[in-house]
């Protein structure tokens, strides 16, 4: 997946307009429930972590390419984001910093403690916090597509937050981050600033898959993100219909 630095200007967005939202404690804390603690799955024709192993889309595996990748998704979204507020005659103030953890505890949000492999937004600190070694081994299980997503999840929650949009329960509002995760790359696509390798979109799609709840959790649960079938509906109804599939614009 490739980042390009000039971008096109983007059309209004109605002044951001959202949806009806509830008031409610879906981001508790300032805690954003971020992806469910769990490794990336593993794949039989594919090794977690060795040095050798490939990615379908373009082969990148190393933890420079990775720190290369994450930037670059860092970036994007900050781009777009901005455009997009621009377009609507406000000033967009970008996530505060992104933060890299190993160690369960390592890092807080709200004075509660962040768990290993997980990937989170803090509305207290204003900041984007990822297990560094999960995040890597999803990278290299999966792709550099799915970095895009998850960073473009997580980003979305940050941009909930400066739109006050909260809903009653938690899966409303994360299955909202994974529609405006594919608007992000669906229009930044059709935009030219970024560009899909061969196998990027199937990488989105396996990274959904490794990201979705049992089907068994109880849709209203705390922390409910959404199914696999769930979220790859949004996410996908995004990427090809923009905002307005996502209650915004």
């Amino acid at each position: 997946m490739g980042d390009r630095a000039r971008q096109r200007r983007f059309g209004p967005l109605a002044g951001l307009v959202v949806a009806a939202v509830v008031a409610a404690g879906c981001m508790a804390g300032g805690l954003d429930q971020g992806e469910p603690q769990q490794p990336a799955p593993q794949r039989s024709d594919r090794p977690a972590s060795p040095d050798a192993a490939t990615t379908r889309a373009d082969g990148t595996t190393s933890v420079a390419e990775f720190k290369q990748d994450f930037s670059d998704a860092v970036g994007s979204a900050e781009r777009y984001w901005t455009e997009r507020f621009r377009a609507s005659g406000e000033r967009f103030r970008p996530i505060r910093r992104v933060v890299p953890y190993s160690r369960a505890g390592e890092v807080s949000c709200g004075g509660q403690a962040l768990p290993r492999n997980n990937a989170v937004y803090c509305s207290a600190g204003d900041f984007i916090a990822y297990d560094v070694n999960w995040s890597v081994a999803a990278f290299r299980q999966i792709g550099d597509a799915f970095l895009f997503y998850l960073l473009g999840h997580e980003y979305a929650h940050g941009v909930q937050t400066r739109l006050g949009i909260r809903y009653e329960f938690t899966i409303q509002q994360e299955l909202q981050a994974d529609c405006m995760a594919g608007a992000y790359l669906g229009d930044s696509v059709r935009a030219r600033t970024l560009t899909l390798a061969d196998g990027d979109l199937e990488e989105f799609r396996e990274g959904l898959l490794a990201v979705g709840d049992d089907p068994d959790q109880p849709w209203f649960a705390e922390g409910a993100h959404g199914t696999a079938e769930q979220r790859s509906e949004k996410f996908f109804a995004g990427y090809e219909n923009s905002l307005k599939a996502c209650g915004l614009g």
